[in-house]
């Protein structure tokens, strides 16, 4: 049996910490091991990372995202790239998180530097898969990330 795990400043501080450090800007901290069916982390995000929209096809795959610390942009999306829903998540705010169910394209947007999100969603873990990326955004890495990540943000202006 495993010791109880606790979701503290300590753990706040070193999450962010490694972020910044993190050439993408995010840091995870698993729960779970890799075999549980519920995987459960923390994920220290910075503001210059990039989570492109993207959905989860797979029926088991909804995932509850909770802002712990921070504020993040919840971007959700039509089928061509129009945005349908946007929602400010904030630690202490009128919205701390959001339950997906599978198949909706999300993107988020790391707005205050340090942010901590909680996730959790069932196991195993999968890459995204074929037709989960969103065909309209650029994928991490290319070019044209900067502009959409200026774009993004703009939305909560």
């Amino acid at each position: 049996m495993r010791a109880p795990a606790f979701i503290d400043q300590s753990l706040f501080a070193g999450l962010a910490e490694q972020a910044a450090a993190n050439p993408r800007g995010r840091q995870h901290h698993n729960f779970h091991a890799m075999a549980e069916p519920c995987h459960r982390m923390a994920v220290g995000l910075q503001p210059d990372t990039y989570i492109p929209p993207h959905r989860h096809l797979s029926e088991d795959k909804a995932e509850a995202l909770l802002v712990l610390k921070g504020r993040l942009g919840l971007l959700l999306f039509d089928e061509k790239g129009g945005v349908i829903e946007k929602r400010l998540l904030e630690a202490g705010g009128e919205c701390l998180g959001v339950d997906l169910p599978p198949g909706v394209y999300h993107a988020l947007v790391v707005l205050a530097a340090d942010s901590i999100l909680f996730e959790c969603k069932a196991g195993p873990y999968r890459p995204v898969g074929e037709g989960e990326l969103a065909p309209w955004a650029p994928r991490e890495g290319e070019p044209g990330v900067a502009a959409y990540q200026v774009w993004m943000r703009a939305q909560f202006a």
